[in-house]
């Protein structure tokens, strides 16, 4: 169908506008974890480079030498790879011996997630700084709420409102590469479902504006998990019905998604498809957990390495009450987890019967979790979570345990 008829089709199916005179920003780091370790590596710049296996130690990579995925033997898998790599076929979660047969020259670097959390504070308060509404997403992306900003524009602005958002959107990229000397990836468009999108159409350093009326040109041609919320089983069972784009998406019997899919799910995938989503950009949300957690950068054994296990076991709880009590929480739901040397995670939980914030409470239900766990394999990874979180008032707080009391 010519773009001036599906113009045409969506303005008659669309009966509302989307969100007018809203301005949503989606800023996605560009190969996050990856370009972090080119600065450390910039002799890498231009070449495929996978990040994965052993966490870094002290002294740098593993053996201390640069070393390539032919060298590799294990069973690790790919946290993120540069964009050079992922040109080969590999992509982050898949496993690294596979990832040696289609890359087997790309270099292989341990992950060193204290030095991308740092990373992320400095993107993160740099666009704070321009822009201060903004939802944390995760480590390497952000919501920001331009619309204030826009419509209050300054004398000399560009007269047209997403002109504005557009330089706005390319004074953000300025500000987090003179922070990070990292790129990133910004869509702006009237609401969040349609800027994730957009972020991605143009990677890397890319600037996207999708407004309404480019949804049908910029959004219904792409598959149906290119939405956020349509994952590996939903588009599974929409190719199953003949529906593979988003613009098939778009034209579907409404009725057929909520016999197939349900109301509340059928109903929500016909909006995206329009592009509509009024969920607001939230600038802050009470956390359903506090946990701490430790890599190992050798795996340790069960038996053998005991005494250094119950320590950090110990220190881990220590550290998670003290995260309580600074922020006003407490907690019912205790919970363990543990990963093998083989990458396989096991949790597991209990609840108590009143909230707690005390390192001795979370210490004793975190061990009678552990001892519902085998413990047959070395452990690469250990971590505690309280979780089911309220707020004490104004109860004071309880000392925490330490180490010498175990």
């Amino acid at each position: 169908m010519p773009a001036g008829g599906l113009l045409l089709r969506y303005s008659a199916l669309v009966h509302e506008p989307l969100m007018p005179m809203r301005f949503i920003a989606h800023l996605d780091m560009d190969a996050f974890y990856a370009s972090v370790e080119l600065l450390r590596y910039p002799e890498l710049r231009g070449t495929p480079v996978v990040i994965g296996g052993r966490r870094r130690t002290a002294n740098g990579p593993a053996g201390g030498s640069l070393k390539t995925l032919r060298d590799y033997a294990g069973r690790g898998v790919i946290t993120t790879a540069t964009y050079e790599a992922r040109a080969l076929g590999v992509h982050s979660g898949m496993g690294l011996m596979k990832a040696a047969q289609l890359a087997p020259d790309a270099v292989l670097l341990p992950a060193d997630f204290d030095e991308y959390r740092n990373y992320s504070r400095m993107f993160k308060d740099a666009v704070r700084a321009v822009a201060p509404e903004v939802e944390d997403r995760g480590i390497d992306e952000i919501y920001i709420d331009l619309s204030a900003l826009v419509m209050a524009a300054p004398a000399g602005a560009a007269l047209d409102p997403w002109e504005r958002a557009r330089e706005l959107a390319a004074r953000i990229q300025d500000v987090v590469f003179e922070a990070t000397q990292l790129t990133c990836s910004i869509g702006v468009t009237p609401n969040k479902l349609l800027s994730k999108i957009a972020s991605d159409l143009d990677k890397p350093s890319g600037l996207t504006i999708v407004r309404e009326a480019d949804v049908p040109a910029r959004i219904w041609p792409l598959p149906v998990r290119k939405i956020n919320g349509i994952g590996p089983k939903a588009g599974a069972r929409l190719a199953t019905l003949g529906i593979h784009t988003v613009y098939d998406l778009a034209h579907v019997d409404p009725a057929l998604l909520v016999e197939h899919f349900g109301r509340s799910y059928g109903a929500w995938m016909h909006d995206a498809a329009h592009g509509r989503d009024a969920r607001d950009v939230v600038t802050y949300s009470e956390p359903k957990s506090i946990s701490r957690e430790s890599t190992f950068d050798d795996d340790l054994h069960p038996v053998r390495d005991r005494a250094r296990l119950t320590v950090i076991f110990t220190e881990l709880c220590v550290r998670v009450a003290g995260d309580l009590q600074r922020k006003g929480y407490a907690g019912r739901k205790i919970g363990l987890k543990l990963r093998y040397d083989n990458f396989k995670t096991v949790t597991r939980d209990c609840t108590l019967d009143a909230p707690t914030q005390d390192a001795q409470a979370i210490r004793r239900a975190a061990g009678a979790c552990l001892k519902r766990v085998p413990l047959d394999r070395r452990i690469r990874l250990l971590g505690v979570r309280v979780g089911a979180l309220s707020r004490p008032g104004a109860a004071p707080p309880q000392s925490a345990l330490t180490l010498a009391e175990v």
